[in-house]
């Protein structure tokens, strides 16, 4: 694995100095978890930056795992990402994933017990993606996931410098959309899925950050 230098990409000494201290997927992970969730408030959709999550010390499950593929990068990873797709009744996702040992792991940001870090112990892409499927539900309790992409090199993106730019990276989810996704069931198994357990459900309703709306009501 290669690691950039300081004066690659336009990182800070400060940035790098954080992002070398963060040297394995577990201590990215707990990084990417402090960091407090992006409500989005005010209704308007973002798409930060790693420098502007940073700066703004917030983001949702894209902008965490723009944020972790870089600093997978720093230390010498691909910056790598997978597209999660739902059924139109939920939410898309969106996961860094690496390889150690021949095995894939995930960087995951969410408010909410499930979808989170991956051990690298899956065999593939796939194998990855469905560790996911059980706690995949809506608020209903409707498993949703669909389909996944490849994994995604985010250098792909370096000529838009999507690292540090204080403008928001929109080009990446629109072209995670477009990419090419692998449906993982079939007809039939979409209608025989089987609804989750009320109790799971209501492990659902756990969340790590609360917004000030949430917290109003409380």
């Amino acid at each position: 694995m290669k690691n950039i230098k300081e004066s690659e990409f336009n990182l800070t000494s400060e940035e790098l100095k954080l992002f070398r201290s963060l040297n394995t997927p577990a201590k990215i992970q707990d990084f990417i978890n402090k960091i407090p969730i992006n409500f989005e408030e005010d209704g308007k959709d973002t798409c930060y930056s790693p420098r502007r999550v940073l700066k703004e010390n917030k983001c949702h499950c894209i902008e965490g795992a723009i944020l972790a593929a870089l600093i997978l990068r720093t230390n010498g990873y691909p910056p790598l990402l997978v597209d999660l797709t739902a059924s139109s009744k939920d939410f898309d996702h969106v996961i860094a994933v690496f390889q150690k040992d021949g095995k894939w792991g995930a960087i995951a940001k969410t408010n909410h017990y499930s979808l989170r870090y991956r051990e690298p112990v899956y065999e593939s892409i796939r194998e990855l993606v469905m560790s996911y499927f059980h706690e995949y539900f809506n608020i209903d309790g409707k498993k949703t996931l669909r389909s996944y992409s490849s994994p995604v090199d985010l250098s792909i993106f370096d000529h838009e410098n999507w690292m540090t730019t204080q403008k928001e990276v929109w080009e990446i989810p629109n072209y995670l959309v477009e990419v090419e996704h692998f449906p993982i069931l079939t007809k039939s198994q979409i209608a025989n899925l089987r609804d989750a357990d009320e109790i799971e459900i209501k492990a659902g309703d756990l969340v790590e950050f609360k917004s000030d709306k949430m917290k109003k009501n409380l």
